[in-house]
């Protein structure tokens, strides 16, 4: 499997789940349980590194950054790379932009969600009744 977690990563998850940030919990409200159409996973190990919030399908990263990123930027960047080789797209808010405009930050993700297929790195398939209501034009 290509995005095998390392045993660190999955360590690591697992006590990220439990300390979860005030925004991350925030955001996590609004994108579990599929309430936008689609499964999130939060803080998800993914090859060495572990992903405030994965959407596997389709293919989509959202991180939520404190002030500890202001002096990681190329680590960032190196990580970032590393997702979109894997084919994700990666998605950054600002803790703050989180807690103070979670709807603006939904809608967002919402927006990117609603251009999936773009996101997604294999063609989709087409809708069987788009299909049929294009034949018989």
């Amino acid at each position: 499997m290509q995005h095998q977690a390392t045993t660190a990563a999955r360590q690591d998850a697992k006590g990220l789940r439990v300390g979860m940030t005030d925004s991350e919990r925030r955001l996590w409200s609004r994108l579990r349980s599929e309430q936008l159409g689609v499964k999130f996973r939060r803080q998800h190990p993914l090859g060495p590194y572990v992903l405030d919030f994965a959407c596997l399908a389709p293919r989509l990263v959202i991180e939520v950054d404190g002030s500890q990123h202001l002096g990681q930027a190329s680590y960032d960047a190196r990580r970032d790379a590393w997702l979109i080789g894997q084919g994700f797209q990666v998605l950054r808010f600002w803790a703050n932009e989180v807690l103070s405009d979670t709807d603006a930050v939904v809608s967002r993700i919402l927006d990117l969600l609603a251009n999936a297929d773009r996101l997604a790195p294999t063609p989709t398939l087409p809708q069987r009744g788009r299909e049929l209501s294009e034949d018989s034009q």
